[in-house]
Order: C-alpha cells, then sequence, then structure tokens
C-alpha cells in the first residue's frame, strides 16, 4: 500500500460517488467505454451494466491480475495489462479515476482523440488550473483543454472517500469533445508558455518567424494561443 501511495493511487471507496461518476457519463447501450485505471475495479463493473462493451487498462499487475479473477463474468468487459496512454483503441465514452500524477498526460491524450465525452476525477487544484478565467493565471494546459472540450465540474470529492486518503479533494469533471488537437499542436502551446514573460514578437522570432507585437502571452485569449501555435506548425 505505501509504494502505491507514494505512486499516487489513492483508491475511491465510496460506492455512491462512483454510481454519480457513471451516470454522470450518460453511458448507452450503444457506446464503447475506455477506462484507463482498473483499480480494485469500482468503477468497472457499473460500467459494463450501462455499455455495450468497456475495455479496462490497468498498469499495475497485481491489480489486473484481481481484476480477471473478480470480473471474469462480465462478458461485455475486456481487461488489459499495460499503459491504457499507449492504446490506440476507438472509444465512445471515457471514464477514469486516474493517480492525480496522470491528470495533465490524461488531458493532452484525451485533445488527440476522437470521441464523445469523458468523466475524469483529477486534484482540485489541477480542476482551478482548467477553470481559471484570470489571464495572468492561464497555463497551457487551461488552453489546450478549453480548445478540446466543453467542460463542467459535476461533483466535488472529499479527501475521505478515498483509501488511503490523499492529502487534497478532489473534482468530477466532465468533458464534451469540442476539437481535435494535434501532438505537434500541443507541444507548440506547451512550448509558447515556456516564454510566457517575453513579448510576442520575442517569441516567434524563437520560432522563425517576425511579428511586431509587444503583447506578452498572458494578454492573449486562449483562441489567440491557438491560432499563432497553428501558424508555428504549419
Amino acid at each position: 500500500m505505501k509504494k502505491r501511495q507514494r505512486l499516487g493511487q489513492h483508491f475511491l471507496q465510496s460506492q455512491n460517488i462512483a454510481k454519480s461518476i457513471v451516470e454522470s457519463a450518460k453511458i448507452t447501450k450503444s457506446d464503447t467505454v475506455l477506462e484507463i485505471g482498473t483499480g480494485r475495479g469500482i468503477l468497472t463493473p457499473l460500467l459494463c451494466a450501462s455499455a455495450k462493451s468497456v475495455m479496462s487498462v490497468e498498469a499495475d499487475s497485481e491489480l489486473y491480475s484481481d481484476a480477471q479473477e473478480e470480473f471474469s463474468n462480465l462478458a461485455n468487459l475486456e481487461l488489459v495489462h499495460g499503459d491504457g496512454f499507449k492504446s490506440d483503441v476507438e472509444f465512445t465514452v471515457f471514464v477514469s479515476n486516474l493517480p492525480y500524477s496522470q491528470s495533465r498526460k490524461a488531458i493532452e491524450w484525451l485533445a488527440q482523440k476522437k470521441f464523445s465525452r469523458a468523466v475524469i476525477m483529477v486534484q482540485k487544484e489541477f480542476a482551478e488550473k482548467l477553470f481559471s478565467e484570470s489571464s495572468h493565471e492561464m497555463r497551457s494546459i487551461s488552453v489546450i483543454a478549453n480548445h478540446a472540450f466543453d467542460m463542467e465540474r459535476m461533483i466535488d470529492v472529499g479527501k475521505s472517500n478515498f483509501n488511503p486518503p490523499p492529502k487534497v479533494d478532489s473534482v468530477v469533471l466532465y468533458l464534451e469533445h469540442k476539437n481535435t488537437l494535434s501532438k505537434d499542436l500541443i507541444k507548440t502551446v506547451n512550448h509558447l508558455f515556456s516564454y510566457r514573460r517575453k513579448t510576442l514578437g520575442n517569441i516567434l522570432k524563437k520560432f522563425g518567424q517576425t511579428v511586431q507585437s509587444t503583447k506578452r502571452l498572458e494578454e492573449l485569449s486562449g483562441d489567440e494561443i491557438i491560432k499563432i501555435a497553428k501558424q508555428i506548425t504549419q
């Protein structure tokens, strides 16, 4: 358990919250669901009860083995051992209660995919970054997320709902697919933010482009930043 806690694995133990997560995903019998992070399987049987099929991917060999034994009776479930973010499977709905350390990776990975909707649990502080309306608090991940998805904050989840309990509270987010971003575009947006205190003219010089502008990155809207990143990656 101590090893898993160091890796950021805090397992949801509230059945009521698990049911609320699955209900938030609005899953129907025509949906193919991808779950990354089977964990102890609190979401998995609920997903299978609602979906046409479910693929659940777990990186931890012990947890994967436990899930194989526990869920052998679920005919519409495919359990996979490995890194879910290396998966190229098609899905309509994504549901995940990932370790906090994987939140950014999940957002960037989903931004590259075509799907209908997703429900993910993230650290409260990370959720606040995604929804920040202040240009001076804008992060590259919030620009990426807001361009890729329509987002809604669904459920606040206190630390006492996990075992072992984390030091922070969590938030369940609902994401609806809006735009698909390329890996290069995401990389460029992240690169732009490494120069956030410089003027736009000086930033674009580093990408071999000439623009007369004294504006700084934090003075631009997310859409303007995406537009500039697209110009650079073309």
